[in-house]
């Protein structure tokens, strides 16, 4: 979409696949935040405080390194745009400009908080280090605004927040997931209705707006037809340890592979390819990202650096 300017006059063929590639992965996010609200409403709900902290951390800290990767990717390769300085000042409160991708971590960490407190108060606990976090996340945006105004100082935005999207996202994700499966016979109704969902957001992003907000009706109903299409497909078990393994490299592989994307996607895509060499140049550059970007989250894992990143 870049390299046409998001305008189908600039390279038909290019601009529909990129469309294309986009809205048929439109569900993504909103799933993250309905698998992120099952684990900690259903799946797995926190014991104590010390379980939020810890599953807290393994976000931050993997974003925290990864931020000063991007920063200094882009400043060696001169493409940061602002001084890496103030970039990294906005990174701390919650703006990744060269690594946008981690936005949603910003997100996901209030997110579980403000769950995970729900949950241990209704069992009695008094979580009072949660509720310190939860504080600062709920005064923060006023505070530096204040400070702002008070020094005259451009002040970074405070970004550790979530949209009242992601949170119902979440909530009913939780409910859905732990409906019982789909049954084969309506199976089919679901992939239909995905299909149909998907044919509205592409023409949403094509007519309205792109990138379309997470929030849209239209994301929503794609997302809802996929989850129940896929909810209850049992993996056979020949495949499970492959999927073991790729699901604990996943963290890892995405925090790295805008960083590859970035850096050798001008050199496969340019507005002038046609049809073919549209979807060809696209699907090389997704197994190039593919292939290195869980190469080298399995190998930092196997070095126990998952920890650090991802």
């Amino acid at each position: 979409m870049q390299a046409v300017g998001q305008s189908a006059q600039n390279g038909r063929a290019v601009y529909w696949t990129g469309l294309f590639l986009d809205s048929v992965t439109a569900w993504a996010v909103p799933m993250y935040f309905a698998i992120a609200g099952w684990a900690v409403l259903v799946g797995a709900p926190p014991r104590n405080g010390g379980v939020l902290r810890k599953r807290s951390l393994r976000m931050i800290i993997p974003v925290g390194i990864w931020s000063v990767v991007y920063l200094a990717w882009g400043r060696l390769r001169d493409t940061n745009g602002e001084p890496t300085s103030q970039l990294a000042l906005d990174a701390v409160f919650g703006s990744v400009r060269p690594a946008f991708h981690l936005w949603y971590f910003y997100a996901h960490v209030p997110l579980i908080l403000l769950l995970g407190c729900v949950i241990l108060l209704k069992a009695g606990k008094r979580p009072w280090g949660v509720i310190a976090a939860l504080a600062v996340v709920a005064a923060g945006p006023t505070a530096l605004s204040d400070i702002g105004a008070l020094t005259g100082c451009d002040v970074p935005e405070f970004g550790w927040q979530f949209g009242t999207y992601s949170l119902v996202y979440a909530v009913v994700g939780a409910l859905l997931l732990s409906l019982p499966a789909t049954r084969s016979t309506h199976r089919v109704r679901w992939l239909a209705g995905a299909v149909v969902s998907l044919a509205v957001v592409l023409w949403s992003q094509d007519r309205i707006h792109f990138v379309i907000p997470n929030a849209s009706i239209f994301v929503a109903a794609l997302t809802v037809c996929v989850l129940f299409a896929a909810n209850g497909l049992r993996i056979p078990d020949r495949l499970r340890p492959v999927l073991g393994k790729l699901t604990d490299a996943g963290l890892g592989a995405f925090m790295f592979h805008v960083l590859l994307l970035k850096t050798i996607g001008p050199s496969f895509i340019s507005a002038d390819r046609g049809w073919p060499g549209a979807v060809a140049a696209a699907a090389a550059l997704g197994i190039v990202t593919l292939a290195s970007s869980f190469g080298l989250s399995m190998l930092w894992g196997r070095l126990k650096l998952r920890k650090y990143l991802g």
